[in-house]
């Protein structure tokens, strides 16, 4: 298998996870085979990820070269601006696998602030996991806990910190399939609910919700399994978001990016 067509693959089985990883990743792919066939397929693979499609239409109109740096001088903005949110002796609530959520949680570690994570196993592809070895790795406390689990974490926690695969022109958020359950929580429990996310998230078109494969969460050909990788979060939930813009209220975020 070429490299090209592996990047493809891990994208679309989701070895390479998080929004940001399948840009640039979807990045060396375009550089390896440039052309609108390639930019149709990359998109194929995964439809709810409108950061790739906003990256690769930068690309082509400047380089992949300059378009992997956006990425990187983003990303540094969106930590240093995350960082400020991390109180000392607090609670942190998080779902899924975010890279932009690890990297605020790891320099706010390396700032020395001390904090505890609650974090999701995230069914049905568990990447969750790959969230609390990351930070275990970092040697920030974190507690992994089932999904079902979450209402007991969040009861606990200062704070609801997740990422984003799409922000929508209405102000509603895209993320992995349990998100907006837990932030409706969050907002009942009075936890506030930050989304860390690159502006080049924002679509003004409608976002497809990938339906994956029911065989992730049972291989029963008998019964009927309804398997959507992501859900929408009502906007009424969120207090803010964390961009390279600054942390902003979810309508002056969008004053700033239509």
């Amino acid at each position: 298998m070429d490299k090209f067509s592996k990047i493809c693959k891990d994208i679309k089985d989701i070895k390479i996870q998080g929004a940001e990883n399948v840009a640039k990743y979807g990045l060396i792919a375009y550089s390896l085979k440039p052309g609108k066939e390639t930019i149709k397929k990359l998109l194929s693979l995964r439809p709810t990820e409108p950061l790739l499609k906003n990256i690769l239409n930068y690309a082509q109109k400047n380089s992949v070269k300059k378009a992997l740096n956006l990425l990187k001088e983003n990303e540094k903005k969106i930590v240093k601006n995350g960082v400020k949110l991390i109180k000392n002796n607090s609670i942190i609530f998080t779902h899924c696998h975010s890279s932009t959520v690890i990297n605020i949680l790891k320099e706010a570690k390396k700032q020395g602030k001390k904090f505890q994570v609650y974090n999701t196993e995230t069914r049905p592809l568990f990447q969750g996991r790959k969230t609390a070895l990351e930070l275990n790795k970092a040697r920030i406390k974190v507690i992994n806990l089932v999904d079902s689990a979450a209402e007991f974490a969040i009861k606990k926690s200062n704070i609801m910190l997740i990422g984003a695969d799409a922000i929508l022109k209405n102000g509603s958020i895209i993320n992995k399939i349990g998100s907006g359950l837990f932030a409706e929580t969050s907002y009942n429990h009075n936890v506030p609910v930050y989304v860390a996310a690159n502006s080049l998230k924002y679509s003004n078109k409608d976002v497809k919700i990938e339906e994956r494969n029911f065989k992730e969460i049972w291989n029963n050909k008998k019964i009927r399994i309804y398997n959507p990788a992501f859900e929408i979060i009502d906007k009424k939930y969120v207090k803010g978001i964390i961009s390279e813009l600054g942390i902003l209220k979810i309508k002056d975020f969008l004053r700033r990016v239509k």
